[in-house]
């Protein structure tokens, strides 16, 4: 216990799934967590479940396409704690249509959201930790990142971008003692996953089967891998692109 100890971690997209469970076991693990969100109603109850075990957290709304405001977010946060020791790009946007029926402003909204709000997220928190010669940041993709499936043009492309954009700024960020690593979930059984089940289960059900540990990861066991790539653990990891995925990435197609 206390992986996190006296450090100051921003996770975005923090009110439910993988956001959330990062916030809870940053905060569970003696962090201060500052958990950022669009909703406000699930943003605070996330804040009142990690302040009710004990845990050390702070909520701001935010909707991190607002360049302007999610700059501002991470100075205030340094302004008033002193530091930022990590941060956890999680917020995301994704457009379910066939690419003929994708609008550009479909388009617009998952790079503005997977894209250039971690680029401003990013740079923002580089130029706290270059001078301060510490930190960890996080982004987190997708296995549709590295694999096509129907209907997610928009969001696989802006997720491929996001590993390339992470994998520069951790050659930028490692003469300082800065880390800059990847998370490439697969499917996690997030609401939204949940949701999907629920309205198509027999589609869901194939799409588990063909995972090769034949589950959905839960949210908890991807903020473990989370939590390792900020935690100090890691301290020579910089630069990967950790697929949290039940093999699914790795797998050879065979059909049954």
């Amino acid at each position: 216990m206390g992986r996190m100890r006296d450090k100051v971690v921003l996770v975005t997209g923090a009110s439910e799934g993988i956001g959330r469970a990062t916030a809870e076991l940053v905060a569970a693990e003696g962090g201060h967590v500052v958990i950022a969100a669009r909703r406000p109603e699930p943003l605070e109850e996330t804040r009142a479940a990690i302040a009710a075990a004990g845990g050390s957290v702070e909520a701001h709304r935010l909707d991190v396409s607002d360049l302007d405001a999610y700059a501002a977010l991470i100075a205030g946060v340094a302004a008033r704690h002193g530091r930022l020791d990590g941060l956890v790009n999680n917020a995301m946007s994704a457009a379910y249509k066939m690419i003929a029926d994708l609008t550009i402003d479909d388009w617009r909204r998952d790079f503005a959201v997977n894209g250039e709000a971690v680029f401003v997220g990013t740079r923002e928190a580089m130029k706290l930790m270059v001078p301060a010669k510490r930190g960890a940041i996080v982004n987190i993709s997708s296995a549709c990142g590295v694999r096509a499936m129907p209907g997610m043009a928009s969001y696989s492309a802006s997720k491929a971008a996001l590993i390339h954009f992470s994998a520069c700024a951790a050659i930028e960020g490692a003469p300082h003692n800065v880390r800059v690593n990847c998370i490439v979930p697969g499917q996690i059984a997030t609401p939204a996953t949940l949701h999907f089940q629920q309205m198509a289960p027999d589609a869901a059900n194939a799409v588990t089967g063909a995972i090769p540990m034949e589950r959905s990861g839960d949210p908890k066991e991807l903020a473990e891998a989370v939590l390792f790539l900020l935690s100090d653990a890691s301290s020579y990891v910089t630069g990967v692109a950790l697929p949290v995925d039940g093999g699914k990435t790795v797998q050879l197609y065979m059909p049954s």
